[in-house]
């Protein structure tokens, strides 16, 4: 139906464009040549259906949909249990202690993130279940500013 060179400037074009600019884009190429037909239009341009039939529907209705992708993707942990940021830091804090050198502002922490959740289960009383894991766990630590490795054994 279309000559490869003007499907791929159609595509080309719809590239350029995001969020309402480009399902209005698509839903006229999809008026124009596929008489509005979604299925049409997702088999010859490669276009998602969903994508053409909504940007079909902001067309009629006059009505724009607003994108929002700030509430895509999962929350931190930190956020999703606000007493958990407190709880590490009064565990970490005990078994941390600051760059010999004093070369670098992180704390070094004595205690491994495995330890820290089983100490989150044994001395604070959280669920099993809705603790994040043993790497989730080293990430947060990560970013309150502890460094978790292991020390060797000073020689007398």
């Amino acid at each position: 139906m279309f000559n490869p060179t003007v499907r791929a400037t159609l595509k080309d074009a719809a590239k350029k464009l995001t969020g309402h600019r480009k399902r209005d884009f698509i839903a006229k190429v999809a008026e124009d040549y596929f008489d509005s037909s979604t299925r049409k239009t997702e088999t010859v341009m490669g276009w998602n259906r969903e994508s053409v039939q909504l940007g079909l529907h902001e067309r009629r209705s006059g009505i724009l949909c607003v994108d929002n992708y700030q509430a895509r993707g999962r929350r931190k942990s930190e956020v999703i249990q606000p007493h958990l940021e407190a709880d590490l830091r009064s565990l970490v804090d005990a078994q941390s202690q600051a760059d010999p050198k004093l070369q670098s502002p992180f704390l070094y922490a004595r205690i491994s993130a495995k330890a820290v959740r089983a100490a989150l289960v044994d001395q604070k009383g959280y669920d099993e279940t809705h603790l994040p894991s043993r790497q989730t766990i080293g990430a947060i630590l990560n970013r309150l500013g502890y460094r978790l490795k292991k020390h060797k054994k000073s020689n007398p």
